[in-house]
C-alpha cells in the first residue's frame, strides 16, 4: 500500500509548489522533531492549516516521520463520537506528545466546521484535510472516527475502528512508544 519511493517524491514535490506557502510553512514540526531531510517537510506546522492531502500525498508525510512512533485519528467535525473522543486525544497528547507524534485526518468536512472543532477543542496536533475520504478509505476505514497507531519504523500496529477508549488508547500509545 506504501506508494514507491519515486512516487512518494513525485507527490509530494507537487503538493508542495500548489501549496506554496502551506508547504512553506510545514518545515517546523508541531510536535516532536522529525529526521532531517532533504525535502519541505509535508507535516502542517500550524494545528489548523489543514493541507488538503491525497492518499499518496498522505504516505508521503508518514514516510517523513519515520523515526517517531505516529498516532493518527480520523475525524470531522459533525461525528459525534468524534467529539467524544477528542478530549482523551488532547489530554494524551498532552502525556505523549513528547514520544509520539499525533496527526488529525479530517474526513469529508467542510474547513469551517473543521477549525471550529480544533478551537473548541483545543487540539493541540495539527490535522491535514481529506474531503473526499480518500485517504481513510485507503486504509480500509470508511468513516470516522478511527485511530492508527504506527511504531518508529512505519509499522501500523493496531487500529481502532469507531471511538477509541481511554484505556486502548493508553495501552496502544505506550505500546508504539516504548516497543512493547
Amino acid at each position: 500500500m506504501t506508494p514507491r519511493p519515486a512516487v512518494a517524491l513525485a507527490s509530494a514535490l507537487a503538493l508542495a509548489s500548489v501549496l506554496g506557502a502551506c508547504s512553506a510553512a510545514a518545515s517546523t514540526p508541531a510536535s516532536p522533531a522529525t529526521p532531517a531531510s532533504s525535502t519541505v517537510s509535508l507535516l502542517p506546522s500550524e494545528v489548523d492549516a489543514l493541507p488538503t492531502m491525497d492518499p499518496d500525498t498522505f504516505a508521503a508525510m508518514m514516510a517523513q516521520q519515520r523515526g517517531t512512533p505516529v498516532l493518527v485519528n480520523f475525524w470531522a467535525s459533525w461525528c459525534p463520537p468524534c467529539r467524544e473522543e477528542t478530549p482523551d486525544l488532547v489530554a494524551a497528547h498532552e502525556r505523549w506528545g513528547d514520544r509520539v507524534r499525533f496527526v488529525g485526518v479530517d474526513l469529508s468536512d467542510d474547513r469551517a466546521g473543521a477549525t471550529a472543532f480544533i478551537a473548541e477543542y483545543g487540539v493541540p496536533y495539527p490535522s491535514v484535510f481529506d474531503p473526499t475520504n480518500a485517504i481513510a478509505v485507503h486504509y480500509g476505514l470508511f468513516s470516522p472516527p478511527a485511530t492508527l497507531f504506527f511504531d518508529a519504523e512505519g509499522m501500523l500496529r493496531a487500529t481502532v475502528a469507531g471511538q477509541v477508549s481511554a484505556s486502548d488508547l493508553e495501552a496502544n500509545l505506550r505500546a508504539i512508544a516504548t516497543g512493547a
